[in-house]
């Protein structure tokens, strides 16, 4: 159950690089690579868009990471010193018909950990 509100979280206002090769790492644990290169440049040319972080955990079909999690930590800390965290990339799986968190899935257990209902800005293809 997500804690009392504190402090809303900060957001860069553009993706970090760094994320985008994070992304390929993972999708291309997903995808085959060549495919998950294709997924990482496409999320490159989109713009940023807003989803809850309820509806994002919803669609991801993932569980959600707890606070004893050190990266969750960390970017929980980073809410409540106001220093801003870098959007998500997603990518839409018609086949499974859920959301893949390419890059941002700590931030967004960190964030839906103070404010389910916070608006996250992503980047989704």
């Amino acid at each position: 159950m997500p804690e009392k509100k504190s402090k809303s979280p900060q957001w860069l206002t553009a993706v970090e690089a760094h994320d985008y090769d994070a992304a390929v790492s993972y999708l291309s644990l997903v995808y085959a690579p060549r495919q998950a290169l294709r997924l990482a440049a496409a999320l490159r040319r989109r713009p940023l868009e807003q989803f809850k972080a309820k509806d994002i955990f919803r669609a991801s079909r993932l569980s959600l990471l707890g606070v004893s999690n050190s990266h969750v930590d960390k970017d929980r800390q980073k809410i409540k010193r106001g220093v801003g965290l870098s959007p998500l990339l997603l990518v839409r799986d018609p086949q499974t018909s859920s959301v893949v968190i390419a890059d941002g899935y700590h931030r967004m257990c960190a964030v839906y950990g103070i404010d389910e209902d916070a608006l996250i800005p992503c980047k989704i293809v």
